[in-house]
């Protein structure tokens, strides 16, 4: 997986307005409309969002976004099964969001760029404001 090369902009308006959220290259280019994606950039995306597209593998992503965890802390932070846990790491590592170091007996697992503990955090967020408006 390749480091993102972008900056986040947040751009408040005035009087509560909504404020505008874009991406802007490390060289200050606005991305977007005049800036299509390649096909190939699109279906990376695509797999990087559907291995994000279950609720404890965001929540690992959470998680871990604090720091490395061993498997075990991992799983009394989420309260579910071992096995269950290992299978969403293992689908987290196949497409490189999160990656391994061995400490003595124990896996310890960290994100691979924190980029997308932002991605995680901005969907929350955007469903929270969602669920506000209603």
């Amino acid at each position: 997986m390749v480091t993102c090369e972008c900056v986040h902009v947040i751009v408040s308006a005035p009087r509560g307005n909504q404020s505008e959220h874009r991406h802007e290259t490390r060289a200050g280019r606005r991305t977007g409309a005049a800036n299509h994606p390649r096909a190939e950039d699109l279906e990376d995306a695509a797999t990087l969002l559907r291995a994000l597209g279950n609720r404890l593998r965001l929540a690992v992503i959470t998680i871990l976004e604090d720091g490395p965890q061993c498997v075990h802390e991992l799983v009394e932070a989420l309260d579910v099964e071992q096995p269950l846990v290992s299978q969403h790491l293992r689908i987290l590592r196949s497409v490189d969001l999160v990656r391994t170091e061995r400490r003595g007996k124990e896996v310890v697992y960290s994100l691979a760029d924190h980029h997308v503990a932002h991605i995680v955090r901005d969907a929350i967020t955007h469903t929270q404001e969602t669920q506000e408006k209603k």
